[in-house]
């Protein structure tokens, strides 16, 4: 069926009858600034203080964006006769934002969470040679980050966490002081219990318990009983027959 001429041209001026009824949805930018999605990826924010320089970030990198340089110093022992410790020393991290294809290759593979994702997309410049920007800007950026998202109501407590807490824990023990024993009490015995034999003393019965044969008592037979006869005892004699003869 050939179409009705003219039908385009209507289609086309209802579309546009119904969008002039409807209210305007242009950002104004940069007067009002656009409500980004929380996992945006702006630009690269660095945390100097967990940076190790263990150059995973740079290695990864697909386009080699970043430079890292440090240096070694030499620690002194935390305990008198350990033994001195070196570490690394970060003096340069700068991304090329000009190479840098936001992949997060970098972000994922930093094992000492030292790098994040910043919705910060305003650092455009006149010349591609300043987007290399050093760590003095990222750590700027650094500020940006959006907190992490609430963990699930069943999820396991993060393994920094538990550690701080259990560190705090054990440093508000050792804070308090120790309780003083009651008076009248053994130090090791809780009160109403009577404490172990103290070295020198007899832990045997008790005064006022029988446990045996006091001295100059006769364990012998007592009256009534026959035990037989007795050492330093005449023997007894054998009883008789009535007729004369022994029993």
């Amino acid at each position: 069926m050939a179409p009705i001429p003219g039908s385009g041209l209507a289609k086309g001026l209802a579309v546009t009858l119904r969008t002039m009824t409807k209210k305007t949805v242009t950002a104004q930018y940069p007067d009002a600034q656009p409500e980004l999605p929380p996992r945006t990826r702006g630009v690269i924010g660095l945390f100097e203080e967990n940076c190790t320089v263990c150059m995973l970030c740079a290695r990864e990198c697909p386009d080699w964006c970043i430079y890292i340089d440090s240096h070694k110093e030499t620690v002194p022992p935390a305990a008198p006769g350990g033994r001195e410790r070196s570490r690394n020393v970060l003096d340069r991290f700068a991304i090329d934002f000009a190479l840098c294809m936001y992949c997060g290759i970098c972000i994922e593979v930093c094992p000492f969470d030292a790098l994040f994702w910043s919705p910060e997309f305003e650092y455009a410049e006149t010349d591609i040679h300043e987007l290399t920007h050093e760590r003095d800007k990222l750590r700027d950026w650094m500020w940006t980050v959006p907190a992490p998202p609430a963990l699930d109501p069943g999820a396991e407590e993060p393994k920094e966490i538990a550690a701080a807490r259990k560190s705090a824990e054990k440093l508000a023990a050792a804070a308090q002081p120790e309780p003083t024993p009651e008076p009248g009490t053994r130090a090791g015995a809780t009160p109403g219990t009577q404490a172990a034999a103290t070295p020198g003393t007899e832990a045997g019965p008790q005064p006022g318990t029988d446990v045996g044969p006091q001295p100059g008592t006769d364990v012998g037979p007592q009256p009534g009983t026959d035990a037989g006869p007795q050492p330093g005892s005449a023997p007894r004699a054998k009883p008789t027959d009535p007729q004369g003869g022994e029993s």
